[in-house]
């Protein structure tokens, strides 16, 4: 005789699929932010045609009770609920979801009384289920739930059916489900939420050693103190300095990267170490310790904060060579291996091995070094090169630091193979630069952030967009000047919540490449600078308007909730972004020829707005002043680059 083995959950009839967001199963947190909408969502389906309901469990890590929210029914079984968190940390959440025959029954009921048809049997069924769930209620529900009872067979058909249709007794149902017939996704799943500023930011790079007001001379951190107005009216909130530690000696970079420095050449900040110290040392002409804690402060008064370079390599003259050989590579000539990218040599920069024997004793001492910063009132890093480090070290120090402080922000400066980039955001960076400076036709960026906010790479990477950087300038600023800069500053600040620019070259149009490299030409990384940090140029003022847009229209905060447009014109891209809580909504138009006035009809996405197709209204453009009537899916626009190459209209209510 065959035994054949009875599934014990027969009863639950439901099945839960593609819960979102999740991250490799769960094996990593997605992230969120304050006041951040999150969606969190399922396939939620069942047999048959009877009504399923589904609901997500949530609570935040450190707390006891879960609490339950109703998902909303979207489309093809797919169910959501819009989540806002208000704590830092961890939330955990679980997906739920069951055959709901009381609203199985109301539904039949509404359709045989709109027929017409007898529904006096459909009422004593539908007082059979009240009764079932006033057995097992509260005294307190249990009363509820019995006059309801009472109310569907006493009534008569007319006030039978009016009774089905309360929103009280439909709740008192809600709540009084079988739970043997619940199914539960068999995952906890957990978000981790951190501060706004992890998601929405605006960041400003410059050399400290340059901000000095006279010629020659080296710049300190109180120099830096008299510029922090200025970056604060172009409406900056992040100043993110290179490496501010002494620079070796050995093997120092002249100009232009040149192999031989000359007696005054000051070296790049990324060459770290020397004998007067290494990673917890500041350079000896920028300050002392109590000057940059100064400085952050002062900083704080202008709603900036100072972001600080970690790269975790050094000098041969920092003191860890010494102090930890076994941290490094040996050649058999007794050199220490230093960073190779033929044809490129970086002799003055060593890479740490982190296949070394000692690993533990360097991931200690990489760990201490952040945490060293972060006392001294450091909250936001960028970080140089971490593909380049073991991954796995990533997965372990950055949990470490944010446990005691989630405040704390990593921005990964890795542009690098896309699973690479991808992995450093499960890993724990809570920004990533990306492939946007080399993002051009109307094809490749509704491709590229597709990929970023329609897949399920949006619940792990965040991007963060800059047009420049110390080491990139790319070709379009190069040919494209000062209509270039402006395009592609309006790109990066409307398309990602984040976004930043080195400056303050990238305000004056500076622009000329190292011979065919796509460099700058006396580059900042290998001399002191002297510039007009009072100097005003069109850029400016375009940057400076454009970051107070972003301030007064919430849309713009968020990077995931692009919408891209048709339009009848490539060298023409629009996009609509919408605050779904305020109803704030933006359209953006640019121009992508920058040479040549152009012109394009563009369907709006209306529906999806949760706009009418028909009503008339107007949009407001916020660089220009401008107000334009329009009306339906279809409108025109025409840019001329040289004027203003977009349009940033905002839909008035």
């Amino acid at each position: 005789m065959v035994c054949l083995m009875i599934n014990p959950n027969g009863r639950k009839r439901v099945v839960i699929a593609n819960v979102s967001p999740q991250v490799d199963g769960g094996r990593y947190p997605a992230k969120g932010a304050v006041d951040e909408l999150l969606v969190i969502s399922a396939d939620v389906f069942g047999d048959g045609h009877d009504e399923v309901k589904a609901a997500v469990l949530i609570k935040h890590k450190k707390e006891r009770k879960w609490r339950e929210f109703p998902m909303v029914f979207m489309q093809n079984d797919r169910w959501e609920f819009d989540f806002e968190a208000t704590k830092l940390g961890f939330y955990q959440f679980q997906v739920l979801g069951w055959v709901d025959h009381f609203e199985t029954w109301r539904k039949g009921l509404e359709k045989k009384y709109a027929a017409g048809q007898d529904i006096t049997v459909e009422l004593q069924i539908g007082a059979g289920l009240v009764e079932q769930a006033a057995k097992k209620a509260t005294e307190g529900d249990k009363g509820l739930l019995q006059q309801w009872q009472q109310a569907l067979v006493e009534s008569g058909p007319k006030g039978g059916y009016e009774a089905a249709q309360s929103e009280e007794l439909i709740t008192l149902m809600y709540n009084q489900r079988d739970e043997d017939t619940v199914t539960m996704f068999p995952l906890v799943l957990e978000i981790e939420i951190e501060r706004k500023k992890a998601s929405y930011s605006t960041w400003y790079e410059l050399f400290p050693r340059s901000a000095s007001s006279e010629p020659g001379r080296h710049g300190t951190f109180n120099d830096v103190k008299k510029i922090l107005p200025r970056i604060a009216q172009m409406g900056f909130d992040v100043v993110y300095f290179p490496p501010i530690h002494p620079i070796g000696f050995t093997k120092r970079k002249g100009k232009n990267n040149s192999l031989t420095a000359e007696k005054d050449d000051p070296g790049s900040p990324w060459a770290i170490g020397s004998k007067e110290g290494g990673h917890k040392a500041i350079h000896p002409e920028l300050g002392t310790m109590k000057d940059f804690q100064s400085l952050i402060k002062e900083a704080g008064k202008h709603g900036i904060e100072i972001a600080l370079d970690i790269a975790f390599q050094c000098s041969p003259d920092h003191p860890y060579v010494k102090d930890h050989p076994r941290w490094f590579k040996w050649r058999p000539d007794g050199t220490v291996q230093y960073a190779e990218n033929p044809p490129k040599k970086y002799e003055d920069i060593l890479p740490f091995d982190f296949e070394s024997d000692d690993w533990q004793g360097l991931w200690r001492e990489l760990h201490s070094v952040i945490e060293f910063w972060v006392e001294k009132g450091i909250t936001i890093f960028r970080v140089d090169n971490p593909h380049t480090k073991a991954l796995r070290f990533w997965e372990w120090v950055i949990p470490q630091i944010r446990s005691k402080n989630p405040e704390v922000i990593f921005l990964a400066e890795a542009f690098t193979r896309p699973r690479i980039m991808e992995q450093l955001g499960k890993a724990g960076f809570n920004q990533s630069y990306t492939y946007f400076t080399w993002r051009h036709t109307k094809q490749e960026f509704v491709q590229y952030l597709t990929e970023l906010t329609q897949t399920p790479v949006k619940d792990y990477f965040r991007p963060n967009f800059w047009p420049n950087t110390p080491d990139i300038l790319p070709p379009i600023l190069t040919h494209g000047g000062e209509t270039a800069h402006i395009l592609r500053l309006i790109l990066a600040a409307t398309m990602s919540s984040s976004y930043g620019i080195y400056g303050p070259v990238y305000e004056f149009g500076i622009n000329t490449p190292h011979g065919a490299k796509e460099e700058y030409t006396d580059n900042e990384k290998y001399e002191l600078k002297h510039w007009d940090w009072n100097a005003d140029t069109r850029i400016r003022e375009v940057i400076t308007r454009v970051n107070r847009i972003r301030k007064e229209n919430t849309a713009l905060q968020s990077t995931s909730n692009i919408l891209f447009a048709e339009t009848s014109n490539e060298h023409i891209l629009c996009y609509c972004k919408q605050d779904r809580r305020n109803g704030n909504t933006l359209i953006i138009a640019v121009n992508l020829d920058l040479y040549n006035v152009q012109g394009a009809q563009v369907k709006l996405p209306l529906e999806k707005l949760g706009m009418d197709l028909t009503t008339p209204f107007k949009v407001h453009d916020l660089l220009s002043g401008d107000v334009y009537q329009w009306q339906g899916e279809w409108n025109y626009v025409q840019l001329a680059p040289w004027e203003m190459p977009a349009h940033i209209l905002r839909i008035m209510p």
